[in-house]
């Protein structure tokens, strides 16, 4: 299991949170060995967290920016026929 989340990619972090949980839901672990997983869990959902938000983001961004150009060139269409 890794220990670092810093570098870890979307995918890499909910695959290794996927083992997490079903470790922990399987048993058979010591309290501090659950301890561990659990804490390593968190980890990795903020990591999924921050790569949603920032998919999330960038889509809103995205979004926008084709609103604002569908709004730009329908005022320019409207100047042209009242001119």
């Amino acid at each position: 299991m890794a220990t670092t989340t810093d570098a870890l990619g979307y995918e890499q972090a909910r695959d290794e949170l996927i083992e997490v949980v079903r470790r922990l839901e399987a048993g058979g672990t010591t309290l501090e060995e659950s301890l561990a997983l659990w804490e390593r869990g968190e980890e990795l959902s903020k990591v999924c967290r921050r790569w949603l938000e920032g998919a999330r983001a960038r889509l809103d961004a995205a979004l926008a920016s084709e609103e604002e150009a569908g709004a730009a060139e329908g005022a320019a269409e409207g100047a042209e026929e009242a001119s």
